[in-house]
């Protein structure tokens, strides 16, 4: 067990009402003591570091000044609310996050209600901020009371369409409502665009520094003796830099920017917006992400996500493979068909390190797209890249790619357009939970005419179904593929071209054919040798496409065998489901085959490991084993001594 720091003020803490009872020095040394708590917990746990260190003072002011949780402070995304975790009463549990059982790494309604939404997906912080302060003005019930609605979001979130939408709604409405614009030029990689070159502009300037006072705070927050000085300055700002504030044509009145390092500046200007602003208000306050740990600081993108480390060092404690991580394979099999025809580019969405794209970007930095937060654009830019004629390759996680999925309907699937779809983190993703489970994309996908489906069962099958869908222009590819390390397969030199909706038998069987559509296949692998040891030897296929399925192969399939259990890692309605379809076209249940689907539960699940969190939606190798025996009818010989 790590050292734990000494933490005088912080212990005294029970719930964000303790923090009233301490002066302004006090506070900052409760934020020295909260962010050596959040270090050290974090290199107990891993997690998100770098953003929750970066919002230390923040989370200190906002409950020293506001009244959590009848005011309602949203975080956006929430991968920095771990502070906030510390103090609203969940310290004993904090070196629980992300584990089974444990605290959500995200803000969760269910976890406490200090938590007022739950979030993971970003910019959706202003729209529930927005939501709660008309309820409350409706006189909407709520059990912890109505009061101030803040919604804290950074830079990166800003720049995506859906902040921009509540933003212009808020302004519309004119409610009362506090916007904190966290600022650290860092999402989870550089942001990009005018949004990020408007922000460093804001402070980047000598005239901010000449006239901070009035930069400080919106002319009509000012007590009037200062209003008057002020408003001179403040237009002075405006001709010298930017020649008007984009939030204030949106009707924010604008504050800042601060120091969101300096609980000095921090304090007064909360408690003076708390205390006078009528209308929605931005605060704008400058952070750094990581700020007080330099092996956070010196990687802001390294610090976002992190294994177990060493507190003195910085180093993490990642396990050794042998195997290289999907993500690479990938990357590097993009890289090598980009090498062959230049029309290959590549788009992503604030995730170039994620998705393996940053290794592309620097081979080919004019052929590489970060959009930022911006899903449903980077869906349509790929479609008008590839009306131009261009190969683009659209790589999204899968949990992010369901933020633009009317783009991939009607800008893609539609026109037939040939976009390329690299879809990482399919199927259960371990410790961020639910809100970043890939469990969707093969239903939503495999439903629209003219797409392309595939899964790959090892890294093998990725390389070649990269060069597959490099090679298929005659409408829009998908393939999916999981987190983490390969299965260790011998890698091919070459992708090849797969034959279109064709899949590979694995092992020639009896009795039961067991059809595997992605990386569960080593599980149906396993399952299928203990069958073996039990005299039954069943068939073992790797799908490959679940569009254009493998009619020859199924229909064999159920023609040779008494059963035919499909196995995937994606919810009802997926691959599973159109075989079904097959089979109940082509008459196969009249003849008595016994057909079973092993998807993903009509549930949720939280945070675990990724083996926990398949063992809870039974699809891994024992629940198969099981899934065969009881479909032919065999007990198992521990049930039969039961």
């Amino acid at each position: 067990m790590s050292h734990r720091p000494d933490t005088p003020l912080l212990d005294r803490i029970a719930t964000p009402a303790d923090l009233k009872r301490l002066s302004d020095g006090q506070l900052e040394q409760l934020a020295r003591e909260l962010r050596a708590e959040t270090i050290s917990a974090v290199s107990e746990t891993g997690g998100h570091l770098g953003a929750g260190l970066g919002v230390i003072e923040l989370t200190v002011a906002l409950h020293a000044i506001f009244d959590a949780p009848r005011d309602k402070i949203i975080w956006d995304v929430s991968h920095q609310s771990y502070p906030h975790k510390i103090l609203t009463g969940r310290r004993d549990r904090i070196r629980t996050i992300r584990q089974k059982g444990g605290l959500s790494g995200f803000t969760k309604r269910a976890e406490s209600p200090y938590d007022p939404f739950g979030a993971a997906h970003s910019s959706t912080s202003i729209s529930a901020a927005l939501g709660y302060k008309v309820a409350a003005d409706l006189g909407g019930p709520c059990e912890t009371g109505q009061g101030d609605s803040v919604a804290v979001i950074g830079d990166g979130a800003m720049s995506a369409g859906m902040a921009f939408e509540a933003m212009n709604n808020a302004g519309h409405l004119g409610r009362r409502l506090i916007v904190i614009l966290n600022d650290n030029e860092m999402s989870i990689a550089p942001p990009v665009g005018a949004m990020s070159a408007y922000l460093s502009r804001l402070y980047a300037g000598a005239p901010f520094q000449e006239f901070k006072a009035a930069a400080k705070g919106a002319v009509s927050l000012l007590p009037p003796p200062f209003q008057e000085g002020a408003k001179r300055a403040k237009e002075m700002l405006k001709g010298m830099t930017i020649g008007g504030t984009l939030f204030e044509e949106l009707g924010f009145s604008y504050v800042g920017p601060i120091d969101g390092h300096d609980l000095d500046q921090l304090l007064p200007v909360l408690r003076t917006v708390h205390q006078r602003a009528t209308g929605p208000t931005l605060i704008h306050v400058s952070t750094r992400k990581g700020k007080g740990y330099a092996p956070a600081e010196a990687r802001a993108d390294a610090g976002h996500a992190t294994a177990k480390f060493d507190v003195a060092t910085g180093e993490q404690k990642k396990p050794a493979s042998n195997a290289p991580s999907y993500t690479r394979v990938f990357s590097d099999a993009l890289i090598q068909q980009a090498a062959k025809d230049s029309r290959i580019v590549a788009i992503t969405a604030a995730m170039p390190d994620g998705t393996g794209l940053d290794r592309f970007g620097e081979r080919y930095p004019s052929r590489c797209f970060d959009v930022g937060i911006a899903e449903q654009h980077a869906v349509t830019f790929a479609a008008g890249l590839a009306a131009g004629g261009m190969r683009p390759f659209c790589a999204l996680y899968s949990t992010f790619l369901q933020r633009g999925y009317d783009q991939v309907v009607h800008d893609v699937a539609i026109q037939r357009l040939p976009v390329r779809f690299a879809i990482d983190r399919a199927g259960l993703v371990g410790a961020d939970g639910p809100t970043h489970a890939g469990a969707f994309d093969v239903a939503y996908l495999s439903n629209l005419p003219g797409f392309t489906v595939m899964a790959a069962a090892d890294e093998a099958e990725l390389k070649h179904m990269v060069a597959t869908a490099a090679a298929h222009d005659s409408g829009p590819v998908a393939f999916r593929y999981p987190r983490g390390e390969g299965q260790g397969v011998e890698m091919p030199e070459e992708g090849e071209i797969l034959p279109l909706g064709k899949g590979r038998m694995i092992q020639e069987g009896r009795q039961v054919a067991l059809l595997s559509f992605g990386a569960r296949l080593g599980e149906v692998i396993t399952a299928a040798e203990a069958l073996s040891a039990r005299g039954i030897t069943p068939t073992v296929a790797d799908a490959r496409f679940a569009k254009p399925l493998d009619t020859e192969m199924i229909l064999d399939l159920a023609r040779d065998h008494e059963a035919v259990i499909t196995v995937e890692e994606g919810a009802i309605g997926g691959f599973g489901s159109h075989v079904a379809q097959l089979l109940a076209e082509n008459g196969v249940f009249d003849h008595g085959l016994k057909y079973r689907s092993m998807v993903l539960p009509d549930i949720f699940i939280d945070q675990a490991s990724p083996a926990d969190m398949y063992a809870v939606a039974r699809l891994n190798a024992p629940d198969i084993e099981a899934k065969v025996l009881d479909t032919l009818g065999i007990a198992r010989l521990d049930e039969r001594r039961a």
